[in-house]
């Protein structure tokens, strides 16, 4: 009976390691340097596309949830008018965990450098992979 349950630990294990596959983090990490990048140069519609693009993407911010990729992006677009708006965005990345082989948990800070102030805060985000594609589907930021 040990014997057997630790056959099937090590086999729960096993299967958790393949989840953690350095090349699903790193495409992960890119997606995000991709987004930042984007932002910087004030293109949203190039960081949108690191959301899945579907009525389902959940967007939790301050004024409560949104779903569906459209109106998150109106919603930047409103938000963060201009270069001036937008500002300079960094990331901090704190934490990158597999749920399994095509959910990942992301724990991070951002932070925006403008003229006239410096806003940051913290998010957590759900990426899915879809098509062999990483894609944010939950973002909660504050």
């Amino acid at each position: 009976m040990i014997k057997s349950l630790f056959v099937f630990l090590f086999c729960c294990f096993s299967i958790c390691a393949i989840a953690q596959t350095p090349a699903d983090k790193q495409s992960i990490l890119k997606v995000l340097e991709t987004q930042r990048l984007a932002w910087n140069k004030g293109d949203l519609e190039t960081f949108m596309q690191g959301y899945i693009k579907s009525d389902s993407l959940l967007f939790v911010g301050s004024s409560g949830p949104t779903y569906g990729w459209q109106k998150t992006l109106d919603n930047y677009k409103k938000t963060y008018q201009g270069a001036a708006g937008m500002g300079q965005l960094t990331f901090g990345i704190k934490k990158v965990d597999f749920l399994n082989n095509d959910v990942a948990f992301v724990l991070g800070s951002w932070h925006l450098k403008r003229e006239k102030d410096e806003p940051q805060g913290y998010f957590t985000l759900l990426f899915k992979k879809l098509k062999g594609e990483w894609k944010i589907f939950v973002d909660h930021s504050s």
